[in-house]
């Protein structure tokens, strides 16, 4: 058996300034745009080189969900931005205006910096620590 995540779900408030977000500051392409009726859509994203999980861009439709913007993991990290250059896209995120809540910093798992998304999402910018090599 085979499974894989293929989307996440995050509560937006309006899908032009997310897609614009999304694409303009984190450098994201969009997947799939298809309108569904009664103004929602199917708004697909993904990192460039990403050939697994998406981001589905969900537009609040209630005051509860409208409240979960930008809390959907209750303050903490939510999501993971895996990067095979942590130097390069971390400048270009912030040269872009990407908010950094701290500096990147060395952990036992890689180099890692917590950044936010434009509704205050907290994701991690990570370069994860190549395994070593097998030893003779």
């Amino acid at each position: 058996m085979k499974q894989a995540i293929g989307a996440v779900a995050v509560l937006v408030r309006d899908y032009g300034e997310a897609i614009e977000f999304y694409t303009r500051s984190l450098g994201f392409n969009v997947v799939e745009d298809a309108q569904l009726g009664e103004g929602r859509r199917w708004v697909l994203l993904a990192p460039p080189g990403s050939g697994e999980c998406r981001v589905l861009l969900a537009r609040a439709k209630n005051g509860e969900e409208a409240q979960a913007i930008g809390r959907q993991a209750g303050g903490r990290v939510f999501l993971f931005l895996h990067t095979d250059d942590f130097g390069r896209d971390y400048s270009n995120m912030k040269r872009r205006g990407v908010r950094f809540a701290e500096e990147p910093r060395e952990e036992a798992y890689g180099t890692v910096a917590v950044f936010e998304d434009l509704y205050g999402n907290k994701w991690d910018l990570l370069m994860p620590r190549k395994p070593a090599p097998p030893a003779p």
